[in-house]
């Protein structure tokens, strides 16, 4: 680093703004032959990998990396296209276990993984952050507060499947990785003064393990607006047309919210249009929209309407955990009053320890054995559910006292119970 980088890092003046990276902007690794030359000089280069990846959310369908960006003590800056070169296996093992610096790691993974490329270590400085208190953890704001640095973040959403790629977006995508070692170093300094690094050690331990997410079940289930559907008929609507238009979507290549919004969707089930001159009145079916499209959408609109009543879907998915927590009062007010006190006790902890409630343990984890405790509540089997429902060894030792007490402790008032404010999901 130079010495106004390392200045930066030791004082408390104004933030200075990083205009160019420090070995200017590298070119755009797009073929067999420039992705050997990349795999060889990270492979030479020494210590952590800062690792980002920009996808064009809102422009393409599903979430593949259209830009990869790297950095590497004596390797430098690498921006590698992914359409050009689709298979990073080959620098994925020239890394081995080097550890991977990512900024909201869970974002970037799974695109990653696409390209062939999954860390056997990490390190989130965006979980760090929160773990060690800070108030404002995106990537910008912890530049800014921890290195006195200030990043562009002008070209965060802008369609990175463009090419050739602007300049001005290639300066920001190298940007974005510049300095992530450096936050890296500082973030794990601070998590060591404040006792608690190998928390987040074992927090990036899970990340890097953790499976890929399963399909998500019935995903036209959160279409926006879905909570104005309530009639079975209508919602067989939403389903319908969400199908259609996310087949569209993927065959087209472009993001299902180009081809119909989920307004438009939610709309065209409440008012259940019974043919095109009445679906084309509808707001988002307008002079815009072919004869083609609208005959696709009423077909969706006709195949629900067709639906016998058996094969209508349920208004609510089907859940095997406990209910929402403002109906325990009236189902069990017991199990309400355990709620409460563990959340009191939860809340209180992660206050004391300068770190988000949902951190210190999971809100779903405490529900889960607030509903069920095992019948035997004592710390070892406590601790034993803790661990089974996905809580890492250090938030079992924390929070064990807190839910064996809550467990318990003679039930308070199911009013109390009911009042209590619920944590972030």
């Amino acid at each position: 680093m130079t010495d106004a980088r390392e200045t930066a890092t030791r004082t408390t003046a104004a933030p200075v703004p990083l205009l160019d990276p420090r070995e200017g902007i590298p070119p755009v690794t797009a073929s067999p032959e420039a992705l050997a030359s990349v795999v060889a000089a990270f492979a030479a280069g020494s210590g952590p990998v800062a690792v980002d990846a920009e996808r064009a959310s809102g422009y393409r369908y599903g979430q593949r990396a259209y830009l990869v960006q790297l950095r590497r003590a004596g390797a430098g800056t690498a921006l590698i296209d992914p359409v050009g070169c689709p298979d990073l296996s080959t620098l994925d093992d020239a890394l081995g276990d080097t550890e991977w610096v990512l900024h909201a790691a869970t974002q970037d993974l799974p695109c990653l993984a696409e390209l062939g490329m999954r860390p056997g270590a990490l390190f989130d400085t965006e979980l760090a952050g929160r773990l060690a208190g800070f108030a404002r953890v995106g990537l910008g704001a912890m530049v800014e507060n921890v290195l006195g640095f200030t990043l562009e973040k002008g070209h965060s959403a802008v369609d990175w499947s463009t090419r050739p790629l602007p300049e001005p977006w290639l300066r920001y995508a190298a940007l974005d990785v510049e300095l992530l070692v450096d936050l890296r170093d500082a973030l794990e300094e601070e998590l060591r003064v404040q006792g608690k690094l190998d928390w987040a050690l074992q927090e990036f331990a899970a990340i890097a393990a953790a499976p890929p997410a399963p399909p998500r079940v019935d995903p036209w289930r959160r279409t926006s607006g879905m909570h104005k559907v309530r009639r079975r008929r209508q919602i067989a609507v939403v389903r319908e047309l969400w199908l259609a238009r996310d087949l569209t979507a993927r065959e087209r290549d472009v993001s299902p919210g180009r081809v119909l919004t989920d307004a438009a969707i939610v709309t065209a089930a409440l008012e259940s249009p019974p043919n095109v001159h009445a679906l084309s009145a509808l707001s988002g079916f307008g002079h815009r929209m072919g004869r083609r499209q609208l005959e696709q959408w009423q077909a969706a609109i006709d195949r629900a309407r067709a639906l016998p009543e058996r094969e209508l879907p349920q208004p609510t998915a089907a859940y095997t955990g406990p209910p929402p927590p403002r109906a325990w009062a009236d189902k069990d007010p017991v199990a309400a009053a355990r709620l409460s006190a563990a959340r009191t006790a939860v809340s209180g902890l992660a206050e004391e320890l300068n770190l988000p409630q949902e951190n210190l343990v999971s809100p779903d984890t405490v529900r889960r054995l607030c509903w069920a405790p095992p019948a035997d509540a004592s710390p070892q089997v406590v601790a034993s559910t803790l661990a089974s429902l996905g809580a890492r060894p250090w938030q079992v030792e924390l929070v064990t006292p807190l839910m064996t007490a809550s467990l318990t402790a003679r039930p308070a008032p199911p009013e109390a119970a009911a009042a209590a404010p619920e944590p972030p999901a």
